[in-house]
């Protein structure tokens, strides 16, 4: 985690440092995200003899802060820090049976996207701009859970990251309009997309009873679509000196 914001501090540095005629921003967004089949599946199926459970990715979320480099007019560099919360949904089930049970696991991860961003100007206020990158991922921690039922039957399930894997990269592209203005800031509506480079957990499942264990083990893509809101504040400049003269002055 600290080279990740380490990373950040320098990208940072970086942007503020840019030329006046191609001014850098700050901002804030907020992603919904969206699992889809398309960019890949969103759902695994652990089948093991009688033994059957099923990892669907539901809707989540990403917050973050974006720092945008300008590098000429038309064509800048946009990094950030960003937290991206996957929920899952596991079904599980053991065939000729009355034995189910179902229950959410969220997943974390922390990302720096690196991307290249082109704008075309649509007229004095509006842009549509992409962009395409790589994202640098940090997975903190493994998820799980027990489920419980009568008569000493259990579900368990892991999702465990690989400990030589908790750095890994993601592709990501984004397609947008803003509106801007020069005292209010940019105001952007957008879509992306999010492709892991590697799983981004493997899942474990296993159903105990007296004794006797039916296991599986598959990967998790953890790929989606979603719906960006992004804003970036207004370039403030200072009119004369910040400091009031004192009464010796």
């Amino acid at each position: 985690m600290k080279a990740l914001l380490l990373i950040f501090i320098m990208f940072c540095g970086f942007s503020f440092s840019q030329s006046n005629k191609v001014p850098s921003y700050f901002g804030i967004h907020y992603k919904s995200i969206f699992p889809n089949n398309f960019v890949g599946s969103k759902t695994v199926t652990l089948s093991n003899q009688e033994f059957t459970s099923t990892c669907t990715q539901k809707r989540g979320y990403s917050i973050g802060a974006t720092v945008r480099a300008g590098i000429t007019n038309l064509i800048a560099f946009e990094t950030g820090i960003n937290l991206i919360h996957r929920n899952f949904n596991l079904q599980m089930s053991v065939a000729d049976s009355n034995q189910y049970a179902e229950r959410d696991l969220g997943f974390l991860t922390y990302d720096i996207p690196l991307n290249c961003l082109i704008y075309i100007k649509l007229n004095k206020t509006w842009y549509a701009n992409a962009s395409l990158g790589l994202s640098a991922v940090y997975k903190p921690s493994t998820i799980g859970g027990v489920n419980n039922l009568e008569g000493s039957h259990s579900f368990i399930h892991t999702g465990y990251v690989d400990y030589k894997k908790k750095f890994t990269a993601d592709f990501n592209g984004n397609i947008g309009f803003e509106f801007r203005s020069k005292n209010s800031g940019f105001f952007y509506l957008g879509g992306a997309v999010q492709i892991p480079l590697e799983p981004l957990f493997y899942l474990a499942g296993m159903y105990k009873y007296q004794g006797y264990e039916i296991t599986d083990i598959d990967s998790v893509n953890g790929s989606f679509f979603s719906l960006d809101l992004k804003y970036f504040f207004p370039i403030t400049k200072s009119i004369g000196s910040p400091f009031k003269p004192g009464p010796i002055d």
